[in-house]
């Protein structure tokens, strides 16, 4: 069984966690690939159809939130960072299609940085921190509905923002729970682990939460993504569903070059 164990990944004492090795990367990418298959297939049994526009932004938002990802303004001893709003960038797929097309992304997301970027201590510590916490900011898309006209200049309040904070607020629940679980040993002599892992998570989620929230709630901005919701939830003709096969395949070339680009620099 350890020897298993360690055909996928390889204790590192330094770090004090997990590495994952060539088979367990390659493990993860299957997996993924089936998910998305499973998911098509019961999706497509009630009648659900995915559009392949739906399919291209969704791939190519996952690969913009990826590459943000790796754009981090600080990061944190334990895993976690602040980036450059790629929280943002899954969301607008769940503010744009739903919760169910946002939820999906995220654990795509959480998979892809399960890959190039893992702090793995056990096995259920990695599905709370990976697709669990990244699947959450999903929940943006309860906002999908919520939007109200508005003739703001300068700020704005709605279903776009209120997706947001509820999909960060997800992913933060699960980050602490991960905290109080698997690190309480890190948490300072005297002080509770829940405590710790409260202040630890909202040190990173907290600002660029925060920052991100000010730059959307801007009324030319908030309009902005609006106005680009609209366009990239529209009904395609017989003509569009032809350019957007074409476009489908981009994005998933663009998400595969994303992730060999991504591989690349986690092996310098």
């Amino acid at each position: 069984m350890l020897y298993l164990a360690n055909i996928f990944a390889k204790y590192n004492k330094d770090a004090g966690s997990y590495d994952l090795t060539t088979a367990g990367k390659a493990s993860i990418i299957v997996l993924m690939v089936i998910a998305l298959v499973v998911a098509a297939y019961f999706i497509g049994k009630r009648d659900v159809k995915i559009s392949t526009k739906q399919l291209t932004v969704s791939a190519v938002f996952i690969a913009l939130a990826f590459v943000a990802s790796n754009m981090k303004l600080f990061k944190m001893p334990m895993g976690g960072s602040i980036t450059l709003f790629s929280m943002m960038f899954i969301c607008l797929i769940g503010y744009w299609y739903g919760i169910g097309a946002g939820i999906l992304a995220g654990v795509t997301y959480g998979l892809l940085q399960l890959i190039v970027d893992p702090y793995i201590v056990t096995l259920p510590q990695l599905l709370t921190d990976y697709p669990l916490a990244f699947g959450a900011l999903g929940l943006s898309g309860i906002g999908h509905h919520m939007d109200k006209k508005t003739e703001s200049t300068v700020f704005e309040f709605g279903g776009l923002q209120i997706g947001y904070i509820l999909g960060v607020l997800g992913r933060y629940v699960f980050s602490v729970l991960s905290g109080v679980v698997f690190f309480a040993e890190y948490a300072p002599k005297g002080q509770s682990p829940l405590v710790y892992s409260l202040t630890y998570n909202i040190s990173y989620l907290g600002v660029e939460g925060i920052i991100t929230l000010i730059l959307i709630s801007l009324a030319p901005v908030s309009q902005a993504i609006r106005l680009a919701g609209r366009i990239v939830a529209s009904r395609e003709d017989k003509e569009d569903k032809k350019k957007s096969k074409l476009q489908a395949t981009i994005g998933c070339i663009i998400l595969f070059v994303v992730l060999v680009v991504g591989l690349a620099i986690a092996n310098l």
